[in-house]
């Protein structure tokens, strides 16, 4: 599953396949990202693209289609860009909405068929400024904090 925030909206929810190969996702990349992207504001065009060191990423042609499309805009293995590694309190996607979605997808027994179903219709709901903002207002003082304690852990926030 991928999907992007772009100020107070979720954009480009794509599913894809239970095995992403490098292909695959050099495709996604390539065919289906621009799309999300052009949602975007000229005014704050301005893109990190971040993803995780997972094989498919980090394969050489991933590598250098980003480093063409997002010369050093892009987190990842291998990027020019650092980024603390294990560190979902930076990211708003892992801080906060996908265990949020994960609790409303799970919260009743979910069978396999009903599984993309209930995945969309929580995004659905995550999917309005009011929600988006409260997962993403506390990201600067996160990284202020992250700062402070010259990258190590630091106390979370109430």
């Amino acid at each position: 599953m991928w999907w992007c925030v772009i100020g107070e909206q979720l954009t480009g929810l794509l599913i894809f396949p239970p095995i992403v190969t490098s292909d695959i996702y050099s495709n996604f990349l390539q065919e289906e990202l621009p799309a999300p992207l052009q949602s975007v504001p000229l005014q704050t065009r301005l893109v990190y693209y971040q993803h995780d060191g997972t094989r498919p990423h980090f394969s050489q042609v991933v590598r250098q289609y980003l480093n063409q499309k997002f010369p050093n805009q892009w987190i990842g293995r291998g990027g020019t860009q650092n980024w603390p590694p294990l560190s979902p309190d930076l990211n708003p996607l892992d801080y906060h909405v996908w265990g949020y979605m994960k609790a409303m997808v799970c919260a009743h027994k979910v069978n396999t068929r009903e599984l993309i179903q209930r995945i969309l219709n929580a995004a659905r709901t995550i999917n309005n400024a009011e929600v988006l903002r409260k997962f993403t207002s506390s990201m600067v003082t996160r990284v202020i904090k992250y700062i402070q304690a010259d990258g190590g852990h630091f106390k979370q926030l109430a």
